[in-house]
């Protein structure tokens, strides 16, 4: 928001302050101040002149010899090539001694032999932003109204004796989007009175509702609705007074109707805007959401696709505007325009915000309307600006306003005592200063007893909701820097990690130092990635849409982190990164419905991926790529970290686009009895060349079940002090038999004296039989109390034996 000093003074007292020391007080009082630009780049000697004749240099085409009347009764004589230079035209004029922006000097000079006694200037020669003039006015000199008196000083003349506060406003103070809420903003900080805009509006005896009607059929989406018939209005420039209010806004006039409508917009940061009421058929408006198929060609000259969340104003038949965003080409205001329709309303910040980002179209309007405008405002601001087009355009306003209120707002009130005050800021504010306080920023309040206030908040304050809201309020008036330090007191409750917190926590460290890498993937993608791993997606479960993508690439939420994993991957690859260890731990997300009418299931889990090298190669050792016992191994190290390892087995499967050979499941044994939760395995070869990768291992499980049984305290044992006695055993038996049945056989049998089983050779051939394999185990027993003897361990390895015999029809291997 740009506002102008010279303006603001007109609503509120300045003098005593510079435009920076007000800068300086509102920063202090909460509202930042970005910058403060002087209008004037440097201006001096610059007055309206008279053209009162044109000739052509004798000697050049493209120059022109002017007299020029300053109003010191001497006619000067310039030399100007500017194109659109004519007699009878009011000028600046830049005379001898003149100073304009950059220290350009003007000095006495001759042109092609022709003396010329200063200079006619264009507004970017006198240091005006000649991209906010009107189009004819950007190229050649800047052409004044004809009744800009002569010998009037330009600055005075185009108000370039001005400053310009730009406030960097934050998203609940929206009311300071406008003059009057800046000005009710120094007033509260100065203590000074805000001055109110007059309205004197001469109605004609003719009623309004007979030229127009109004109706609304969104009532959640528009609370209030207001519209004015003016009659006979004269399209033509705006005088020079409003254009440079605009122009110090950053605002383009336009003309003077538009310009009455921007400018009440400034003044009291409520939108409107002016219909050519003859193209408004039947005089009908009517606010509706947009239908199917619908669109409109807005002022910009740009077809608009319109979808039914869209809010549009309708003549009862077609849309002739996008509401509180941008108006229809249909019902322009134009130099043909007679008569007008003047809207005023209350649109819901939330539709208009969702109409105008979707369009991509961002309008002065729509960002008023999208942080919610004053509703005590929407009548004022429309008798403003009537009361203006009848000044400035000399229209005819019928009596009587046409509208529809949905809901009328009321002013909120807010109960808050002087103790809580006090208490919060660590003050000791007196009720009277509390009182001078509530007063200075125009709010109602009464005492219901000693030190208790009921507070009535204007409706142009919807920040103010509660009574921290005032205590804030009180904070900043009374000045931050004001406010005592106090020392913290109260209850103090130690923070601490919940358990799935510190398992996270805890799992991250010991991977990253095991030298994977975390990353974080978005959770958007695509619907054909939530396909590629069906097993780990869920059947019957489908992908999450969102109702505004980013992109296609980014249109569901995820149901599995191994797909963002291999985008990692293939991304890591594309840039000759070709040994890749990454883990993930985030969310994923499920549902059973097409359409969602619950909440989908959020779920926890923990995903991993290894491609390329375990170790580079060296000058005395080759590479060794990564296999399935690397990915396994990182599983165990989970496991191991949770105290779950007895608990889990490894089950061969074969899952869609995993290697059919190369994939286990992990299962976990709970008390609802054996459950699968995850896979770990490589890729199937085919997706490993479509994703251009080498031998790629991938796991992925769910944590909410560990997070359950997980025994995360830490716990300490003695090392052994007794030794360790060592068996080993190879057995043939049928080659379907999975090895990790033999290991959990036995430790089945041998029990708490068994300290370690391990598979240390697997062995197939033609000597076995087609059909067979032989498994080597190596069995460690130890007893953490005495030394156990041969015979102990002989018998106990017997057992284990001939468990293996009795249930795998094993066979010692001779």
């Amino acid at each position: 928001m740009k506002v102008s000093y010279k303006w603001l003074n007109e609503y509120v007292e300045l003098s005593g302050f510079t435009a920076e020391e007000l800068a300086e007080k509102m920063t202090r009082g909460g509202i930042e101040i970005d910058s403060v630009e002087s209008l004037d780049k440097g201006v001096s000697g610059v007055v309206v002149g008279y053209v009162k004749s044109r000739e052509k240099h004798p000697d050049a085409d493209k120059l022109n010899v002017c007299k020029v009347d300053v109003g010191t009764g001497e006619e000067l004589q310039i030399v100007c090539g500017a194109k659109n230079v004519e007699a009878g035209q009011r000028v600046p004029v830049a005379t001898i001694g003149a100073v304009l922006p950059g220290d350009f000097r003007i000095k006495r000079a001759k042109l092609r032999g022709v003396e010329s006694q200063g200079m006619i200037c264009s507004a970017k020669e006198l240091g005006l932003n000649d991209k906010l003039l009107p189009k004819e006015q950007q190229e050649g000199i800047l052409v004044l109204p004809e009744s800009t008196p002569i010998g009037t000083s330009i600055g005075d003349v185009l108000g370039i004796h001005d400053e310009v506060l730009e406030l960097d406003l934050t998203p609940n103070r929206s009311d300071c989007l406008s003059m009057l809420g800046v000005a009710y903003e120094i007033g509260a900080l100065t203590g000074r009175p805000v001055k109110l805009p007059e309205n004197t509006i001469n109605h004609t005896p003719e009623r309004a509702d007979s030229h127009i009607s109004v109706s609304i059929s969104a009532p959640e989406h528009c609370s209030h609705y207001s519209a004015r018939y003016i009659k006979g209005v004269k399209i033509g420039p705006s005088p020079l007074w409003l254009q440079n209010r605009l122009i110090a806004a950053g605002i383009r006039p336009i003309s003077n109707v538009v310009d009455v409508t921007n400018f009440v917009m400034l003044e009291y940061g409520q939108p409107l805007h002016a219909f050519d009421a003859d193209a408004v058929q039947s005089g009908k408006i009517e606010v509706r959401f947009a239908k199917e198929g619908e669109s409109l060609v807005t002022l910009d000259d740009q077809e608009r696709r319109l979808e039914p969340h869209m809010l549009v104003i309708t003549d009862g038949v077609k849309p002739i505007g996008l509401a509180g965003v941008m108006g229809g080409a249909n019902s322009e205001v134009n130099e043909g325009t007679v008569n007008i329709l003047l809207e005023s309303a209350k649109f819901d910040g939330g539709t208009i915000r969702k109409t105008s980002r979707q369009l991509g179209l961002r309008s002065e309007s729509s960002i008023r309307f999208e942080k919610e405008v004053d509703p005590a405002r929407v009548i004022p601001a429309l008798d403003r600006a009537a009361a203006l087009i009848a000044e400035l355009a000399e229209g005819l306003v019928t009596e009587g306003i046409v509208e529809e209120v949905i809901a009328k707002a009321e002013p909120a009130k807010i109960d808050i005592s002087l103790a809580k005050i006090n208490g919060y800021l660590g003050t000791e504010l007196s009720k009277l200063e509390v009182q001078t306080i509530f007063e200075r920023l125009n709010f109602g309040y009464s005492l219901a007893e000693e030190g208790k206030f009921t507070v009535q908040v204007p409706t142009r304050r919807g920040d103010i909701t509660r009574d921290v809201d005032l205590i804030e309020e009180v904070a900043r008036l009374h000045g931050y820097d004001n406010i005592p330090t106090t020392p913290i007191h109260g209850d103090v409750t130690p923070g601490a990690l919940t358990k799935p917190q510190a398992i996270r926590r805890d799992l991250r460290r010991r991977l990253t130092d095991a030298g994977l890498h975390e990353v974080i993937s978005y959770s958007f993608t695509s619907p054909e990635r939530t396909e590629l791993f069906p097993a780990l997606s869920g059947e019957g479960q489908k992908p999450v849409k969102l109702a505004m993508p980013m992109s296609e690439d980014r249109s569901v939420l995820r149901t599995t982190l191994v797909a963002q994993l291999l985008e990692t991957a293939v991304y890591n690859r594309n840039r000759k990164n070709d040994s890749i260890s990454v883990f993930e731990i985030g969310s994923v997300f499920h549902t059973d419905e097409e359409v969602l009418t619950r909440l989908p299931q959020e779920k926890h889990r923990f995903a991993a991926l290894l491609t390329g090298s375990r170790t580079e190669a060296q000058w005395n050792r080759k590479t060794e790529p990564v296999d399935f016992y690397d990915a396994k191994g990182v599983l165990e190290t989970l496991f191991q970290v949770l105290g779950l390892t007895s608990k889990v087995r490894y089950e061969a499967a074969q899952p869609e686009n995993f290697h059919p050979g190369r994939t286990a499941a992990v299962v976990l044994e709970t008390a609802r009895g054996p459950q699968t939760i995850g896979y770990v395995g490589q890729l199937h070869p085919t997706l490993q060349h479509e994703s251009d990768l080498a031998d790629t291992y991938v796991l992925e499980i769910e944590l909410d079940e560990l997070y359950e049984q997980a025994q995360f305290d830490i716990g300490y044992k003695a090392l052994p002090r007794y030794p360790a006695m060592q068996r080993d055993i190879a057995v043939v038996l049928e080659r379907s038999v999975p090895a990790a049945d033999l290991t959990a056989s036995a430790w089945a049998t041998a029990g708490e004296l068994l300290e370690s089983v391990r598979v240390f050779d697997v062995f197939t051939g033609e000597k076995l039989g087609a059909d067979k394999k032989s498994v080597a185990l190596s069995l460690v027993y130890r007893h953490a109390d005495r030394t156990l003897t041969d015979e102990e361990v002989t018998e106990l390895h017997g057992k284990v034996v001939a468990e293996l015999e009795q249930s795998f029809a094993a066979e010692l291997r001779k």
